[in-house]
């Protein structure tokens, strides 16, 4: 079987940030993202995982809740480090950061689909083509909002309720988007 060369396409990869291209930190027991740059380890397969999609003509997204910016435990600077990090270390086409918490009630902060509604918007992408891969519900539900097939990573700290698929890992995730872009090419 031969496979078919796709161009760049309006198909994206919306990813969750911590807890999926990076490791989570573990604070008084619960999940946390990092907060300095010596905390912030990019997972070690992501590069390799994240060509792969982008050489199947996939837009590679990074939507992440950052709220420590807003109550004032990280600073703002910091946040842009780790982005710029990502975007010389791995093939993202853009990073997108929601700095609100919960009480300033924006459109962007996930499970609300605004990041992904405005990139979609920006980059003309055809959300029911696309996917969201996350590590926590409020993923899965920002990704059903917007209207993307939605891969949950298994992790202790979710239910994996209403999520398309789930796996166990982010290389998992590549391997069922590439599997699903193979049988659209078809």
């Amino acid at each position: 079987m031969t496979r078919k060369t796709v161009t760049p396409s309006n198909r994206a990869v919306f990813l969750d940030r911590d807890g999926v291209i990076n490791a989570i930190v573990e604070r008084d027991g619960k999940p946390a993202s990092p907060r300095s740059l010596a905390e912030f380890q990019i997972d070690p397969e992501a590069r390799t995982v994240l060509q792969a999609l982008k050489a199947e003509g996939f837009h590679l997204f990074v939507v992440t809740n950052q709220p420590d910016i807003r109550r004032g435990l990280m600073d703002e600077a910091v946040l842009q480090s780790m982005s710029d990090l990502l975007m010389e270390t791995l093939p993202i086409d853009e990073v997108s950061a929601c700095l609100h918490d919960d009480r300033d009630a924006c459109a962007c902060r996930k499970p609300k689909p605004g990041m992904l509604l405005d990139l979609a918007e920006r980059w003309a992408i055809d959300l029911d083509r696309s996917f969201l891969v996350g590590d926590q519900d409020r993923d899965v539900l920002c990704g059903l909002r917007a209207g993307c097939t939605t891969v949950l990573l298994d992790r202790s700290y979710n239910t994996g309720a209403n999520a398309h698929h789930v796996v166990p890992s982010l290389a998992a995730a590549a391997a069922l988007v590439l599997e699903r872009a193979e049988l659209e090419n078809a």
